[in-house]
């Protein structure tokens, strides 16, 4: 950001102060060498530079934005010609029909407010495509978020005893997240005992082999599918990084299904 904020001021001050006789080279050096120049400047003129400088940075962002949209279509384009095929293993927690014409993955971290705003999408997409989506949980718990790991086991765990508990769970800690992050782990606790959860057979199975086996091979997928952060989606075959809204989600769902229509 840093980088980014000091040569806008380069380009600006360039054109408004040195014209078009020097080089960015040039201009960089006097300004190291010189920054009170800088200062002056700024103190002298900023009903000039603030608006420059701002309008440069609208434009610089506009420009990232534009490279980022079309490094996002060549990705869809490049994901439909070959989907990505997440492993849907027997004994993990499905929304939906089997044979449902929309399959979503989302990894996912029960700490991470963007994953609150993937799953308010995901409420948005099972609504209006009822019936029609299957949907799968999988984890991507960050080392930053020190709750996430024990919520993943929490959900995992509870999924041995009921994938309907473990979704009402999940729909109630992305639902308050606020009191995850005050209460921690007492507050996993207190939605798992309100849904009827056997709770020593929970703690036991959190740090067993099967829970602890699917979130680390969640992970690796994430992995290898080259989603790092959360929330991440493969829609159909296609991957999406990040919380996209709606609109984005159906764009992709349309493509797909259309394209599933015509092979």
């Amino acid at each position: 950001m840093k980088k980014t904020i000091y040569g806008i001021l380069l380009w600006t001050l360039g054109g408004l102060v040195f014209g078009c006789a020097s080089s960015p080279t040039q201009l960089k050096k006097t300004l190291e060498d010189h920054p009170e120049i800088l200062v002056n400047a700024i103190e002298k003129h900023p009903e000039l530079i603030f608006p420059a400088i701002q309008e440069a940075s609208q434009r610089n962002d506009a420009i990232l934005q534009e490279q980022a949209d079309k490094n996002e279509a060549n990705r869809v384009v490049k994901d439909l010609a070959n989907p990505l095929k997440p492993i849907l293993a027997e004994g993990r927690a499905y929304r939906g029909n089997k044979d449902a014409p929309i399959l979503i993955v989302e990894y996912s971290d029960f700490q991470c407010p963007y994953c609150g705003k993937g799953f308010e999408t995901m409420k948005q997409v099972q609504k209006e495509y009822p019936g029609k989506v299957r949907f799968l949980f999988k984890n991507l718990p960050l080392s930053f978020h020190p709750l996430a790991m024990p919520a993943a086991k929490r959900f995992e765990a509870i999924v041995l005893q009921s994938p309907e508990k473990a979704y009402k769970y999940h729909d109630t800690i992305f639902s308050h997240q606020n009191k995850l992050s005050a209460d921690g782990e007492a507050y996993m606790d207190q939605v798992a005992k309100s849904l009827g959860v056997n709770m020593a057979k929970m703690k036991k199975d959190m740090e067993g082999e099967v829970v602890t086996g699917r979130i680390q091979a969640d992970m690796q997928e994430a992995k290898k599918f080259n989603i790092e952060g959360t929330p991440g989606f493969i829609v159909n075959g296609v991957s999406m990084r990040g919380a996209y809204p709606f609109s984005h989600f159906k764009e992709i769902i349309e493509k797909t299904t259309a394209k599933k229509g015509s092979s």
